[in-house]
């Protein structure tokens, strides 16, 4: 996944090793008040300018960034982190490459009842996505706005729909953000499951499909938003201005729920609505 051919704790020490390199060069040797002059042949930070940041040994840190210190602490861990400027969710992710575990996986695919029962009783646009960006289930105006049940089982992947299919480019006219966006999930989701075959095969058919996928998997991004905006364009309504919320399951990480809304009185809310009128019959099953 890092290297595609990879997975499992081979992967994690790869991606460990790669995530944290990243890191170190995206951070100015100026802001932090060291000189910058002379020739420095790395981007960012060095590893010793780095180690001494965080209060390790030399030695430990490059032990830690080779994957080689399995029982690192959670405090030299959140030192290391406070020195990159991680966010929250890069911590996170920094925990779970330097820890590899197995960890307890849900029914892959499986949506509960309940949940089910919640997207239809949302009037807002909604679905379900699963480990890989799979679109696992979707109410009806979900279905309007992006035509899941329209597409065959193996095409509801996000990941697979934007980097490969050739209307995703007009369909979202920030089409960058949203390819950068489903590739920091991918590489939170394979923090979280280093052993998953099928993640190691997505990403390894989207690195040899898409040059721009190549680049941003190499960035090491990694998804830590839970609500953002969203234009879409249309095929029948045109442009539509959305705002979405991502809800997370306390007993289920692997499923997100994202719910599209449309601020109150604009042509956004006006065009939902005359697509729900033009929609009525339910989607196809499979979806909400």
């Amino acid at each position: 996944m890092s290297d595609p051919s990879r997975s499992g704790p081979e992967y994690a020490r790869s991606a460990l090793t790669a995530f944290l390199k990243a890191r170190r060069a995206r951070i100015a040797p100026e802001s932090i008040g060291l000189p910058t002059a002379g020739r420095r042949r790395v981007a960012g930070l060095r590893r010793e300018e780095l180690a001494e940041l965080a209060g390790v040994s030399v030695d430990y840190y490059v032990r830690l960034e080779q994957g080689r210190s399995p029982h690192v602490s959670d405090v030299v861990l959140e030192a290391v982190a406070r020195a990159l400027r991680l966010s929250a969710g890069e911590t996170a992710h920094l925990k779970m490459l330097a820890r590899p575990t197995e960890r307890g996986d849900s029914a892959d695919g499986a949506v509960r009842e309940q949940l089910l029962r919640l997207l239809e009783a949302t009037e807002a646009p909604a679905f379900i996505l699963g480990r890989r960006t799979d679109v696992l289930a979707w109410n009806r105006p979900g279905d309007v706005v992006f035509g899941f049940s329209g597409q065959a089982k193996n095409d509801r992947n996000s990941a697979r729909h934007v980097f490969t299919n050739p209307d995703a480019v007009a369909f979202y006219p920030d089409w960058s953000a949203v390819a950068a966006e489903i590739v920091a999930w991918l590489h939170l989701d394979a923090g979280r499951h280093p052993q998953d075959p099928e993640l190691a095969s997505l990403v390894g058919e989207l690195s040899i499909a898409s040059p721009e996928f190549r680049r941003l998997w190499a960035r090491h991004d990694v998804y830590d938003r839970s609500s953002g905006s969203k234009r879409i364009q249309h095929p029948e309504a045109g442009i539509l201005e959305l705002q979405y919320e991502v809800l997370t399951m306390p007993g289920d990480p692997d499923l997100l729920i994202t719910i599209m809304l449309a601020t109150p009185g604009s042509s956004t809310e006006d065009s939902l609505r005359l697509l729900a009128g033009r929609h009525r019959q339910p989607p196809s099953p499979g979806g909400g």
